[in-house]
């Protein structure tokens, strides 16, 4: 028997690159048979060995007989053949190069789609039952590299992968082939048309979540069920699987709750808004107080995600572009414009020009007490100069007819202060009135007799007291159901209380007993607190109203004892306006203490800043309990990372305008033991500065900024990575004060954490375009100047490019006199430098100026170019090498050195040709390698002519 040993397949070793598999058939030997026919005898040899080598070596023998249809055809008839080996490695292997044949025959065949489906799509299929569990894993594996590569046709997928996968998933079917089936399924969802997955694997995928035999098939199901969601779109993902979400929720293993609550993010990117808050919310408060701790953990770890799929950019201003970078949306208008202004329903009370208290939905948001007062006091003074007016008028034109004035004083009064709403003009008409009414004509009756009180109003307010009454009381009785079936809940509990999950699960639910109970608290207290303002309002309005009927009876005995003339109805006119403005000054200073009082001591004031509208209440209430160090003891040590990581994508869906919901979140993290959690905030201050804005980033986000810069070298780092892109968030004044501290990122904790160093160079060359030229000069430069003398190179070089920017920046802004001093420290630290490094580093410099172009030429041919020849004669090779490259390879390739007549164009030829006969080999070598080159052109060129 003839074996792949005895016709030299041993001369190629592993090592061989250009090694074919398939060599052996193109070698002669004693059988004299042709390479196909070779081939055959191969493929189905007794030996194992040799029917594995040709199996693996097919995409070499395709290769080799592709270009011949009948040789071809005849090698896809072995394919087949050998597809059908009863030794699993030998399918194995030839499933394995199913894909790469594929992609082969694509590329080069015209007719790929006609041999692909009649010979290599049913082998595939076949193989998906194959009895040997490698061989399945190897089919379902080219499978999905063919979909994911496209090169399955759709009627294959409907007629052929489909229905095999149907069959292997059905209930009756073999476990083992069911869970391969599934997982297959939920893989190559994501591949096919939205049409054939919600038509043909939709309902196998539903009835699978619900498979009450076997566990693994819940959990893939659970695992993957965001790939499914995402494939076939919004309707059929609310319509079918959202209900079988719910009882994967539920499940009674651990793990298909842990598996569902990893993928809700993706779960919930994929419902509308409507259903994200209705249903989802709740569902994920569930998985967060779950018994199992490691479902709490992983539903603590999705929680930031989770609340993430609630952005709205119009609400936010933000949008994330293509590349991931978040940019500013300008609004078209405010949308928190409402937000921050004082309530419009904040009203001025027009009886006796009285304020009162506002009847807004916010009453924290009134407006200022100076401007009430000031009001106030203007409409004391317009009323007294009318009531003047009106009374002297009124005296004149009807003085034959006193009782008429005083009837109509009263009236005027009663009227007055029966009104409650008004500005300071139209808040008193029965004294701005002109002609009284008919019922105020002089009557004797009610000449000689006190008029009765009109006691409607009155009722109306008692009326609407008792009503506001009754719906205090029923206000707490929505919220004792719920709070009397957590208690239940609890007390149940109570027997297992050792339990570490039961004493998580119990802490959640007694918080959400008190967020119930508060909400009582809070509903009762508010229609106590609108109780006790209409209380104060009503009385001062009877207050008003015992005060005008006083001063009318007091007007009418006045007048009944003695005749009134101008001068004294002016006078008593004026005693009632002072004893009303007593009376007002008493109210107002009730209406103010009070108001006081609710700004010193408002209800609730805690929880009431962490409220908003953006995402649900009780999502960001558990996300702002992972700080609490009760949560890493019950969920999970590192909680506390998880939180401070997905803080940004928090911020952003909450908006600036939220901000100060997180802001003490924020700080709690800022200052966590765990440098960890200090290095994930200092890693993304960057994003969430975009996203405050530069008044927010100013007073909130850089006094932790100017913390990290003192802290560990591990946060420090996350600072520094993106430290330009944070500075030139701020304002310049702001920045400016920064350039100082830049200093100290040169010191690190331990000298040899170059790459601190390293990033400190490359930041500081983004940094040169946010200071001016004399800012420069003054801070950057020591710093640039020390990082090139550092010990690790890497630095150096870096440092290098960093001088040469700086001096860009000089001669970019016109700072030429900068510039040139800079220039002068550069030659007298370096081309001066005892070291040779330093003697180096300057010629390196030089080069970096002249590719750069970063000074003009006359200014480099004067004040560096000497000092750059001058290396020509240095002692150590090193130097002159790189004095070489810079010559040859950059400064004679510049236009100016090109000019005939330049005058220093001589000097540096001069020393290119004492380079080029240097004793040292590598500095003749770099001095003439760009003749060599053009030597080796001009050979080119001559051998082809």
């Amino acid at each position: 028997m003839v074996t792949l040993r005895l016709v030299g397949f041993e001369d190629y070793g592993p090592d061989c690159d250009s090694m074919r598999i398939t060599a052996f058939l193109d070698i002669p030997g004693q059988d004299n048979l042709t390479p196909l026919a070779r081939l055959e005898k191969y493929a189905f040899s007794d030996n194992v060995f040799n029917r594995q080598i040709i199996a693996r070596g097919l995409l070499d023998v395709f290769r080799d007989f592709s270009n011949n249809e009948e040789d071809f055809l005849t090698v896809m008839e072995i394919v087949v053949r050998l597809s059908e080996d009863a030794e699993p490695t030998v399918r194995t292997e030839l499933m394995e190069q199913i894909p790469p044949i594929a992609i082969f025959l694509q590329e080069s065949r015209p007719k790929f789609p006609t041999a692909f489906f009649e010979y290599l799509m049913p082998i595939v299929v076949r193989y998906l039952t194959d009895v040997n569990n490698q061989v399945r894993k190897a089919g379902q594996e080219a499978l999905l590299i063919l979909l994911e590569q496209d090169l399955v046709a759709q009627s294959d997928i409907e007629n052929k992968v489909c229905p095999i996968l149907l069959d292997l998933s059905a209930p009756d079917s073999d476990d083992e082939y069911k869970v391969e089936a599934v997982n297959i399924i939920c893989k190559m969802a994501s591949m096919l048309s939205r049409t054939t997955v919600e038509h043909l694997l939709l309902p196998r995928f539903c009835e699978l979540c619900s498979d009450g035999k076997l566990f693994q098939v819940r959990k893939i199901c659970a695992a993957n069920f965001g790939d499914i969601c995402n494939a076939v779109g919004q309707e059929a993902t609310e319509r079918l699987l959202i209900p079988k979400f719910f009882e994967l929720c539920s499940d009674s293993v651990w793990g298909m709750r842990k598996a569902c609550a990893e993928c809700f993010m993706a779960v919930s990117y994929t419902t509308s808004p409507e259903v994200r808050r209705s249903k989802l919310s709740p569902l994920f408060i569930s998985l967060i107080s779950d018994t199992c701790r490691w479902v709490r953990q992983a539903a603590f770890q999705s929680l930031g995600p989770f609340i993430s799929t609630f952005a709205n950019p119009s609400s936010a201003g933000l949008y994330i572009r293509e590349d991931g970078t978040l940019s500013i949306r300008p609004p078209a208008q405010d949308v928190n414009s409402n937000s921050c202004q004082p309530s419009s329903n904040t009203t001025l009370m027009s009886s006796s020009a009285n304020a009162a208290l506002s009847s807004s939905e916010q009453p924290m948001e009134i407006k200022p007490e100076s401007s009430t007062e000031d009001t106030s006091a203007e409409v004391h003074t317009k009323l007294s100069e009318d009531l003047n007016k009106n009374s002297w008028e009124e005296s004149s034109d009807c003085c034959a007819s006193p009782g008429e004035d005083v009837s109509g004083l009263c009236q005027g009064d009663k009227t007055a202060a029966g009104a409650t709403e008004g500005t300071k003009e139209s808040s008193f008409p029965g004294l701005s009135s002109g002609l009284p009414s008919a019922e105020d004509v002089f009557s004797t009756f009610l000449y000689w007799r006190p008029p009765l009180p009109d006691i409607s109003q009155d009722l109306e307010l008692l009326q609407f007291k008792a009503e506001k009454h009754n719906d205090a009381c029923s206000v707490p009785c929505n919220n004792c159901v719920a709070s009397n079936e957590i208690k239940k809940v609890l007390e149940s509990l109570q027997e297992h209380i050792d339990d570490p999950d039961v004493q998580a699960q119990v802490q959640v639910l007694s918080a959400a007993l008190r967020a119930a109970q508060f909400d009582s608290v809070g509903d009762c207290d508010a229609k106590k607190m609108e109780e006790s303002g209409d209380d104060i309002q009503n009385k001062m309005i009877l207050d008003e109203r015992v005060v005008s009927d006083a001063a009318c009876n007091q007007v009418q005995g006045d007048t009944l004892s003695s005749p009134a003339s101008q001068d004294d109805i002016s006078d008593q006119s004026s005693s009632s306006v002072l004893k009303s403005t007593d009376s007002e000054e008493q109210q107002r200073g009730t209406s103010v203490f009070l108001r006081k009082e609710q700004e010193n001591n408002p209800p609730f004031e805690d929880d009431k800043s962490k409220l908003q509208d953006i995402i649900p209440q009780p999502l960001l209430d558990q996300y702002l309990s992972m700080t609490d160090p009760a949560r890493a003891q019950t969920v999970d040590t590192e909680i506390a990372k998880h939180c401070a990581y997905s803080l940004p994508g928090v911020a952003l869906t909450l908006g600036r305008q939220n901000w100060h919901c997180l802001k003490d979140t924020y700080e709690t993290l800022a200052s966590d033991v765990q440098w960890k959690v200090r290095r994930t905030l200092a890693f993304s201050i960057h994003e969430l500065a975009v996203i405050l804005g530069d008044q927010l980033t100013a007073a909130d986000l850089v006094p932790i900024f100017n913390g990290f810069l003192k802290d560990l070298d591990e946060v420090r780092i996350g600072v520094l990575k993106h430290l330009y892109d944070f500075l030139k968030l701020l304002h310049a004044d702001k920045r400016r004060e920064y350039l100082y501290q830049l200093q100290e990122f040169v010191v690190t904790d331990n000298s040899r954490n170059w790459r601190f160093r390293y990033e400190l160079a490359e930041q500081l060359i983004l940094i040169l375009e946010l200071y001016n030229p004399n800012d420069v000069y003054d801070y950057l430069r020591h710093i640039a100047l020390t990082l090139c003398s550092d010990k690790v190179s890497e630095v150096r070089w870096i440092s290098f490019k960093l001088v040469v920017a700086i001096l860009q920046k000089f001669y970019a802004n016109s700072a030429n006199a900068l510039g040139l001093n800079f220039i002068n420290e550069l030659v007298v630290r370096f081309r001066h430098c005892s070291k040779w490094v330093g003697r180096q580093a300057f010629a390196f410099i030089c080069q970096a100026v002249v590719e750069e172009e970063c000074m003009p030429v006359d200014q480099f041919v004067e004040h560096l170019l000497p000092s750059l020849l001058s290396l020509a004669s240095d002692p150590v090779p090193n130097v002159r090498v790189l004095l070489a490259k810079a010559l040859r390879q950059t400064l004679l390739e510049k236009a100016y050195f090109k000019s005939v007549g330049n005058p220093h164009l001589e000097a540096a030829e001069e020393t290119i040709l004492a380079l080029q006969s240097d004793r040292d080999q590598d500095v003749s070598f770099f001095a003439t390698i760009k003749l060599k080159q053009d030597n080796m052109d001009n050979i080119t060129i001559e051998k082809q002519n």
